[in-house]
């Protein structure tokens, strides 16, 4: 186990979501922010270099996939592991092609306990290697 705790970003525009998932995965010894909006969480993900994120695909304003664009358009983030939540399940087809060409994982809301345990340690597995890399690259 690292001595660093990971840095995990959540993203969501539903407060009770973002608190809740927060808590789980602090309990699990990950240091966490979150973030209401696509912007906040960009601004957050340049504070924070985060070693995954977890988003909401539906949000006002910019969506989950628009906040992906602009993720992978910033070089400390091109690789940082991310995770697009939704509870939608009519989606078209074109979007989970979309998201697996920028790097994301996609899994529907809702998500319990376990689950979103599961899936930070998914995440963050996903980039273990390159972890010294990301929090010593630059933005």
């Amino acid at each position: 186990m690292n001595a660093t705790p990971s840095r995990v970003l959540i993203i969501d525009d539903d407060e009770a979501v973002t608190q809740t998932f927060a808590k789980i995965l602090r309990l699990e010894g990950h240091e966490v922010r979150t973030a209401l909006d696509a912007e906040s969480g960009l601004q957050q993900a340049d504070i924070l270099n985060p070693d995954a994120i977890i988003v909401d695909l539906r949000m006002p304003l910019i969506n989950g996939l628009g906040f992906l664009y602009r993720l992978r358009e910033r070089e400390g983030c091109r690789h940082t592991p991310v995770a697009i939540v939704t509870a939608d399940y009519t989606l078209d087809d074109s979007i989970p092609r979309e998201l697996a060409e920028l790097g994301a994982q996609l899994h529907f809301k809702p998500l319990w306990l376990e689950d979103v345990v599961d899936l930070a340690h998914s995440l963050l597995g996903s980039e273990d290697g390159d972890r010294t890399r990301a929090r010593t690259g630059a933005h």
